[in-house]
């Protein structure tokens, strides 16, 4: 069971990280010069990291409690499906948002 566990955690981390590549995805497929592309691709990830870093890291002093950071983590997470949605890529986030809904899940059962 400890390797399980291990391995939804580290589920974790990598759909953190696909969330911040499927904002940048987004964001360079958005607008109509590549100043926006750059600003987008770049800027709507590092919001992304500042909020995780402020209210879901591990070790910060604003992490919110469990119920509000789940929230936070899902609202992220949708955001993040929805973008790649809407940069064309709606199989991925059907293939994203599942391993969000299983990963979760597992995270709450854990008590992770």
């Amino acid at each position: 069971m400890a390797v399980l566990k291990a391995l939804n955690l580290g589920l974790a981390f990598l759909l953190e990280l696909l969330m911040l590549v499927a904002f940048g995805y987004w964001g360079f497929n958005t607008g109509d010069s590549a100043l926006v592309h750059w600003l987008l691709g770049l800027g709507v990830p590092l919001v992304a990291i500042v909020i995780w870093g402020i209210f879901n890291a591990p070790n910060s002093a604003r992490r919110l409690p469990r119920l509000p950071r789940t929230i936070l983590e899902l609202a992220m997470f949708g955001l993040a499906a929805l973008a790649l949605v809407i940069a064309g890529q709606p199989t991925w986030a059907v293939i994203f948002i599942v391993l969000v809904i299983v990963n979760q899940i597992l995270l709450y059962v854990w008590q992770q």
